[in-house]
């Protein structure tokens, strides 16, 4: 029987926790790994440049990027930063952005949520818009600050439309679905070799894949907040797992061409 697979999961810096810097990942990320991707979690801090990402991709089988509150550098993406200093991290985007060019270049499998998906934009060359609300004709992403957390995860906020011929259409999930919805930024420009997954009623890109690789899926949405109840979040994990335990059969029997090549 093969391995559970390893997963490296990219910890949310937090400034101030009381009173210090803290590198923390929410349990609803983990329990979805868990229960649904059948992995192995390993926690990676947000350590800027003192790593090697080659070394860490050789341990581990798949990475997930979480969420943050905190949004990337608009440098990364050649844009003038339009919202607060307090709201950048460069110790998490020294450490993302560079992880996750060398792991779509090695054919990891990658699944990035809200932050995380815009990462890998950013990382694939996209850019982002920086306030989704001020844009003509976008509704507001932003969670509702009259719920707790749980109840904005389990809030349905919008729909999404499936696009046809993509990866979540061949996993079998439905045109049409409602995420909830916990963001002030998104993909303006998409990243080289992403394609549109899923869109928003309002048009904002709210999944991309990576057609050539084995696995590499990003959603604006966060799935590890409903997945338990809500089908195609607890899908994704699903299908991620999948992914992951393929890699690792296929290590396991010396096999290294792509997962699902013919």
């Amino acid at each position: 029987m093969s391995r559970s697979p390893i997963v490296l999961v990219c910890c949310d810096h937090i400034q101030n926790y009381r009173g210090t810097a803290a590198h923390v990942v929410r349990d609803t990320y983990i329990r979805g790994l868990v229960r649904l991707s059948g992995a192995t979690p390993i926690l990676l801090p947000m350590i800027g440049a003192a790593f090697d990402p080659h070394v860490l991709l050789d341990m581990v089988d798949g990475i997930l990027l979480t969420g943050s509150n905190s949004n990337i550098a608009p440098s990364h993406y050649g844009a003038e930063q339009e919202f607060d200093d307090d709201l950048i991290d460069n110790a998490r985007d020294m450490t993302t952005l560079p992880l996750l060019r060398i792991a779509v270049e090695r054919d990891v499998p990658v699944f990035a949520i809200c932050r995380g998906f815009q990462e890998l934009n950013v990382a694939c060359g996209g850019s982002l818009h920086q306030f989704i609300h001020d844009l003509p004709g976008k509704k507001d992403h932003r969670h509702s600050r009259d719920l707790t957390m749980s109840e904005n995860f389990h809030n349905h906020a919008h729909k999404m439309k499936t696009q046809k011929g993509g990866l979540f259409e061949k996993w079998g999930m439905p045109p049409e679905f409602f995420v909830n919805s916990l963001h002030a930024q998104g993909v303006d420009r998409l990243g080289d070799g992403l394609m549109a997954e899923g869109i928003s009623d309002d048009g904002v890109i709210e999944a991309v894949s990576m057609p050539d690789k084995s696995f590499v899926v990003g959603v604006q949405w966060h799935p590890e907040g409903d997945c338990f109840i809500n089908p195609p979040s607890g899908k994704v994990f699903e299908e991620f797992g999948k992914a992951l335990q393929a890699k690792v059969s296929a290590a396991e029997n010396g096999n290294v061409t792509k997962i699902g090549a013919k």
